[in-house]
């Protein structure tokens, strides 16, 4: 594959939540392919050292529960000191855990809103300061077609992914004028290695390909080349909109 690159994209500073696997993975690497200064967050001590050394030690990490507010904002100072004021940020982290209705508590139920949605305001709130120092910024939340779809199995995550919808709307607005772009991507069935393990049987996939209107399966590398557009100059009247990475899945 031959994708674009963006030279508005060198040397700028990014940070990505669960940015050790899958999607969030796909798009370390789109960015440090682009030049850009990188660091991720995650709690997967292993996986996060791993895609660090596959990059050549040019990226950097901090571990940290996103579930965890002041850890997290920890992890955030942390990885400022090691690639300087943030120009971007991608809310990527979540888990699309799979529940029935009947069996959620009311600890579950404020776990997943912990794990799918309370760190992406808190994280931008964290960031924006650096964006409105620099006059300019770019801010990707990660979304999902499942609540559009009306898909059922996991009524906890499909809630907070919703509301991932209105954040971006509201936060474009608060920082508009400082120049802050505030987007939404709404990824389809992304076959990341977690998705195939648990989810993609043979009968799951032809089914899912009968609604796409095109046939092949989406790999993690569209949703992180969505995500680095969105961060680039080239975007730069693009905000408070949902970017749809769903193969015309209906």
């Amino acid at each position: 594959m031959t994708f674009a690159q963006y030279p508005s994209l060198a040397g700028k500073s990014v940070l990505i939540s669960g940015g050790a696997s899958g999607i969030g993975a796909e798009i370390v690497r789109a960015f440090h392919g682009q030049g850009a200064k990188v660091g991720f967050l995650d709690r997967d001590e292993a996986a996060s050292v791993a895609l660090a050394d596959a990059l050549n030690g040019e990226v950097s990490f901090a571990l940290c529960d996103l579930r965890k507010i002041e850890e997290m904002r920890a992890a955030i100072e942390k990885l400022r000191g090691d690639i300087g004021a943030y120009d971007v940020l991608v809310n990527n982290a979540a888990r699309d855990d799979r529940h029935d209705w009947k069996d959620v508590t009311p600890e579950y139920w404020d776990e997943r809103m912990q794990t799918n949605l309370r760190h992406m305001f808190f994280a931008i709130q964290a960031v924006a300061p650096d964006m409105i120092g620099k006059g300019a910024g770019s801010i990707v939340n990660i979304g999902s077609n499942s609540w559009w779809e009306a898909g059922g199995g996991f009524p906890a995550y499909t809630t907070a992914k919703s509301a991932v919808h209105g954040l971006t709307r509201t936060m474009a607005r608060d920082l508009g004028d400082h120049r802050i772009r505030v987007n939404t991507v709404v990824p389809g069935w992304i076959m990341t290695d977690r998705q195939k393990e648990l989810w993609a049987t043979p009968e799951a996939l032809e089914k899912h390909r009968d609604r796409q209107c095109l046939p092949d399966l989406i790999d993690p590398v569209y949703v992180a080349r969505m995500v680095v557009f969105l961060a680039s100059d080239d975007a730069a009247m693009c905000t408070a909109n949902n970017f749809m990475v769903e193969a015309g899945s209906i």
